[in-house]
């Protein structure tokens, strides 16, 4: 393996692990949709796990670098896009919580009204 293979498979591996979490966020906000909230909430943790490992292996290379480590030194552009992907995906899955609790929010807001006017 030489000195660019290993950022590279690490890169590739952040991006596939940032593509994996928003899949799931995409499905917590069709869970949503569905009005399943504890689906959704469940998507988010699975995406939230994805999303930390991806950034685990980010802080890795950054790390690396830091220390001098020859392999983790040299820029690379897939390293670049693979960080911006966890940014992207890291906002999609901060508005995807926020937006199973608002809309959890509405759906009890909803319910007891409902209950109030069956009395």
């Amino acid at each position: 393996m030489n000195d660019n293979d290993k950022i590279v498979q690490t890169s590739m591996n952040i991006i596939v692990n940032a593509g994996d979490a928003r899949m799931f966020v995409t499905k917590s906000l069709e869970d949503i949709v569905s009005r399943d909230f504890e689906k959704a909430a469940e998507d988010l943790k699975v995406a939230e796990q994805k999303i930390t490992d991806a950034h685990n292996m980010q802080t890795e290379i950054i790390q690396g670098a830091v220390k001098g480590i020859k392999e983790y030194g040299e820029y690379n552009i897939l390293f670049s896009h693979a960080q911006d992907t966890i940014m992207t995906i890291t906002s999609e899955l901060n508005i995807a919580k926020q937006m199973v609790n608002i809309f959890k929010s509405y759906e009890d807001r909803i319910s007891a009204l409902e209950k109030d006017m069956d009395k």
